[in-house]
């Protein structure tokens, strides 16, 4: 079923409202694949029915099937390698010889990291395992790396790290495979040393942030650019507002800070870039 300009500019603005994702006209088609399957869920017969139940629908679970079918949930293992790498060699090994220099006691290093829009966790799971590989022995360390979506269906899946063979094969070479996962029938399950280094929280990135913490490196990938451009600006400056002091941000390949976010200074390693606040003068 086709969306008419009338019936988009009302579901455009909704979906703005609930999810802070802005849909151009030229995307009218998202609307018409990814909501069509509820049009038969839910027995209405046009966009619009779905529009005025949704609004209708004080438990707002509609309004939950509706972010989960119109969220991005396109994502893979080790999604674009160069950053991986960059977090292996670069940034991991900085972050802690900086703490162990400033440990004063046998207690472990904490470390935390946030995968911000996190879809259904191939993110997190390939930031675990990196982990692993450089860290070697994880008693040495307090380690929680936070992923959140403003999908609850994504985050269910991701909470479950159970994933098909398509899903594995996107991103996983057969050695981390057999390594970090448990093959079950046609699925694999991340095992429990990798899972317990991971939580996972249902988040819009619009809402405040409230009780995270401050983070050690924090992974912004391909999220921000939904957004407008005001939004951006607002996204980062929260984000500055929980990365430490001398923390690392990871942003998308193809996204640039460059007159959004001028408290972030780019510096580059190798093929990839990171984020880090400008030190502020001292008055």
């Amino acid at each position: 079923m086709e969306i008419d300009q009338t019936e988009f500019r009302l579901w455009a603005r909704y979906v703005y409202d609930i999810s802070g994702i802005l849909l151009e006209p030229a995307k009218s088609y998202l609307i018409e694949s990814r909501l069509g399957p509820l049009l038969r869920e839910y027995a209405c017969r046009t966009f619009g029915d779905l529009y005025q139940k949704s609004r209708m629908d004080s438990t707002r679970a509609v309004e939950k099937r509706i972010i989960d079918q119109i969220t991005t949930n396109e994502t893979l293992f080790f999604r674009d390698s160069a950053p991986f790498e960059m977090l292996k060699y670069k940034i991991l090994p900085d972050v802690v010889d900086r703490k162990t220099q400033k440990a004063f006691s046998s207690r472990p290093i904490s470390l935390r990291i946030w995968s911000a829009g996190c879809s259904t966790g191939q993110e997190v799971y390939s930031i675990a395992i990196a982990l692993k590989e450089i860290l070697v022995d994880l008693n040495k360390y307090s380690v929680m790396v936070l992923g959140t979506d403003i999908s609850g269906m994504a985050i269910a899946r991701a909470s479950q790290g159970t994933y098909s063979q398509f899903e594995m094969d996107r991103g996983l070479t057969s050695e981390r495979m057999e390594q970090y996962f448990i093959h079950e029938g046609d699925v694999w399950k991340i095992k429990d040393e990798i899972r317990a280094m991971t939580t996972f929280k249902k988040m819009n990135l619009m809402q405040p942030f409230v009780g995270l913490g401050k983070f050690d490196i924090i992974f912004c990938r391909n999220v921000a650019i939904y957004f407008t451009i005001e939004d951006r600006k607002k996204l980062f400056r929260h984000i500055e507002d929980v990365l430490a002091a001398d923390g690392y941000l990871i942003i998308g390949s193809t996204e640039s800070l460059t007159g959004i976010a001028l408290q972030f200074e780019p510096k580059r390693y190798l093929r990839s870039v990171f984020y880090q606040l400008k030190k502020k003068e001292n008055c």
